[in-house]
């Protein structure tokens, strides 16, 4: 069966999360969200390509880390893949990130 939720958020377009006030400033990250066949119903799994160093992400595999990242942790079926990005955007400006030392631009998990 289609999951027209799904498609509909899809179509929306790709998303830019850097956020200008942090040491995110001009960086594009790229990461992967993905939604088994119980999206919406759970969260999808969220992943970062791009190498990043946050609180909420395994250091190791990129993993967004649902016990550390509110929103997963606590998913409710309203919620979307852009409320997603729109909390990581803010999780990137709060103060136990936003100056955290990034890896080089241009490496990946």
């Amino acid at each position: 069966p289609r999951n027209f939720r799904l498609l509909e958020e899809l179509e929306r377009g790709e998303k830019g999360i850097g956020d200008g006030t942090t040491v995110h400033e001009g960086r594009i990250y790229q990461l992967k969200l993905f939604c088994d066949k119980d999206y919406p119903e759970k969260p999808p799994s969220v992943r970062f390509h791009s190498r990043i160093n946050m609180t909420c992400v395994n250091h190791e595999m990129g993993l967004v880390e649902s016990k550390k990242f509110g929103l997963l942790a606590n998913w409710r079926r309203e919620y979307t893949m852009e409320d997603i990005l729109t909390q990581l955007k803010k999780e990137m400006a709060a103060s136990h990130n936003r100056k955290l030392v990034q890896p080089p631009e241009g490496t990946y998990f």
